[in-house]
């Protein structure tokens, strides 16, 4: 069953804007894992928590359909996607390619705003990791990854990474949660940060990259995979975990 409705969830009402505010906030509340995978997603207890009518919220599931992050169910209606262990692997084999290119197209052209604006974010999720708060860990890195893409040069690495982001949010809280991992994923951002302000683009690609695979061999070991191994991605990884 959806929450009763909540102060956080609820949206301020600007008719240019309303449509992406509710995606928004659905998209935030299934990252966030607030709505877990398979939950069904019924439409008045929605308008309800978020405080806008029924067309608003069809045409939102209608994005995050598009998306991949919510699935129609034939007669039970739309309910949050779920994601096999195989598909978590293709998606982070490709993240890692993508995020590999993004860091060194960053390293290349960033200027000293963007520099400064993700010295910033590795700020918030040293901030985060200390008062162990995931809330804010998950805006930190959101905050990080948003600041890489924006500044690496190609609109549609960003534009495929953003869809990929979507989809793998949930297993992102997962890997968050590894005992240990915040100490490691700190080592491994800072990686990223030191070649990206030494304009080392190899460097970056291979930091961001690692990263990555560091992350999903985490997350797919939590999600408890039986169907044999997943991409060859876990292997590659360079960094300690655990």
């Amino acid at each position: 069953m959806v929450p009763k409705m909540s102060d956080d969830l609820q949206v301020v009402r600007q008719a240019a804007t309303l449509r992406r505010q509710v995606e928004d906030k659905l998209r935030g509340a299934i990252a966030s894992g607030r709505f877990q995978p398979g939950q069904r997603l019924v439409e008045r207890e929605l308008c309800e928590l978020i405080g806008v009518g029924r067309t608003s919220i069809r045409e939102a599931l209608r994005q995050l359909e598009a998306e991949g992050l919510v699935l129609t169910i034939p007669h039970r209606g739309p309910a949050v996607s779920t994601i096999t262990s195989a598909e978590a692997g293709e998606l982070y084999a490709v993240r890692a390619l993508l995020e590999g290119d993004a860091g060194k197209g960053f390293a290349r052209h960033h200027d000293g705003a963007q520099l400064l604006a993700l010295q910033n974010s590795i700020a918030l999720i040293k901030r985060a990791a200390e008062q162990t708060d995931q809330g804010l860990m998950l805006e930190a890195k959101t905050a990080f990854y948003q600041v890489l893409m924006d500044g690496c040069g190609n609109r549609f690495i960003k534009q495929f990474l953003m869809t990929i982001h979507n989809r793998v949010n949930l297993l992102r809280v997962k890997s968050m949660m590894e005992p240990g991992r915040s100490v490691h994923s700190l080592a491994e951002i800072n990686e990223i940060y030191e070649a990206v302000a030494a304009r080392d683009g190899d460097r970056a690609a291979v930091a961001c990259s690692n990263h990555i695979r560091a992350a999903a061999a985490i997350a797919l070991r939590m999600l408890g995979s039986e169907q044999g191994p997943t991409p060859n991605i876990a292997k590659k990884k360079k960094t300690v975990v655990v």
